[in-house]
């Protein structure tokens, strides 16, 4: 059986987001038979995209808005990607000011629009990240790297 490959795109401006996704890494790199790859969102492109078989996505809140790079990465892999990737297992994870939940909602509709599947909540890192944030990042990555190398999502 051939390795799972997870890609994990995030965007950070202040750092908190960008601490999540080492955490998420981090947790997704203790799980050996999954190979993991992790790029900024201006970074990522429609060829990475189409090589995973999980995605993990992060991003800050802004203005109750996923950030503007994420956006951009959805705006230039659609069209390209479009009904090739149905089933995509996927999850996010937010650094948060207030609730989140705009992001969230918002990324969700735009996966539905790419076909994706939803495997779990996402994670929400509400006001300053502390270790029980990073910790929560770390056990999220993990626990996809597993879903994805047994085949489960």
């Amino acid at each position: 059986m051939a390795t799972a490959r997870l890609l994990i795109i995030y965007h950070t401006q202040s750092g908190n987001t960008g601490q999540l996704a080492d955490a998420v890494l981090a947790g997704a790199r203790r799980v050996t038979e999954t190979s993991t790859r992790m790029l900024r969102a201006f970074d990522a492109g429609t060829a990475d995209l189409l090589n995973c078989d999980g995605l993990l996505l992060g991003t800050p809140e802004n203005f109750g808005y996923m950030s503007g790079a994420l956006k951009d990465f959805f705006d230039r892999t659609y069209y390209p990607c479009e009904g090739k990737l149905p089933g995509l297992p996927y999850a996010v994870f937010v650094s948060a000011g207030n609730d989140g939940s705009g992001a969230v909602r918002e990324i969700g509709r735009i996966a539905n629009g790419y076909g994706w599947k939803q495997v779990t909540e996402p994670l929400i890192a509400r006001q300053a990240i502390t270790p029980l944030h990073l910790a929560a990042a770390a056990e999220l990555g993990e626990a996809f790297a597993s879903g994805l190398a047994m085949n489960i999502f």
